[in-house]
C-alpha cells in the first residue's frame, strides 16, 4: 500500500515543480537517501512512510515562498510549504495524523535545534548529504554539521563514503 501511495505522491510533485529539473532532483535525491537510511535504521513501516513523503515534499514551500517574497530563504519554505504540502497529501489519502507529521517536519527541515524524531532527523541527515554537493559547502562547514547534525550511523557512514570527512 505505501509503495503504491510514495509513487503517487512522487509523480505529483514532479508535476507540481514541472518543468525545474534541479528541484525535482533535488528532492528525488533526498527522498533516496532518506529511504535508504530509514531502512537500514530499521524504522517501522509508517515511520518509513512519513519520512519518504516528507522527503518527496520538503521543498514544497519554494514556489510560494519566490512568489510571496522573491526568494527561498528556508524559514520562508518552512512558513509556507505546510500548507502547500497538506492539498497534495489530502487529494493522495493520507489520514490526519500522517498529514499533520509531515506537515511538521516540512515546517521544520532548515531548523536544527530541538529535533524530534528519528524522520526528523533522518530528513535533515538526506537533506544535508544533497546539499553538501549541490550547495558546494566547504569541508570546514561539512565537518561542523557531521559534528553537530549528523546522529544516525547511516547517514555518518554515507557522510563518511561520500566526502571523505
Amino acid at each position: 500500500m505505501y509503495e503504491s501511495t510514495i509513487t503517487q505522491l512522487m509523480l505529483a510533485m514532479i508535476e507540481y515543480d514541472a518543468p525545474d529539473a534541479k528541484r525535482i532532483q533535488h528532492f528525488i535525491k533526498v527522498h533516496n537517501f532518506a529511504a535508504t537510511i530509514g531502512k537500514n535504521e530499521s524504522l517501522p513501516d509508517e515511520t518509513l512512510f512519513i519520512l519518504e513523503s516528507a522527503a518527496i515534499l520538503h521543498d514544497i514551500g519554494i514556489h510560494p515562498a519566490e512568489a510571496k517574497y522573491g526568494n527561498s530563504n528556508g524559514k520562508h519554505q518552512e512558513e509556507l510549504g505546510p500548507q502547500e504540502a497538506k492539498v497534495l497529501l489530502q487529494k493522495l489519502s493520507y489520514n490526519q495524523n500522517q498529514i499533520d507529521r509531515i506537515c511538521y517536519l516540512i515546517g521544520h527541515h532548515h531548523t536544527y535545534t530541538n529535533i524530534d524524531g528519528i524522520d526528523y532527523q533522518i530528513l535533515v541527515e538526506a537533506d544535508f548529504l544533497v546539499n553538501i554537493l549541490e550547495d558546494n559547502l566547504s569541508t570546514k562547514t561539512a565537518i561542523s554539521v557531521k559534528q553537530n547534525i549528523f546522529k544516525t550511523n547511516t547517514g555518518l557512514l554515507l557522510l563518511h563514503n561520500m566526502y571523505g570527512i
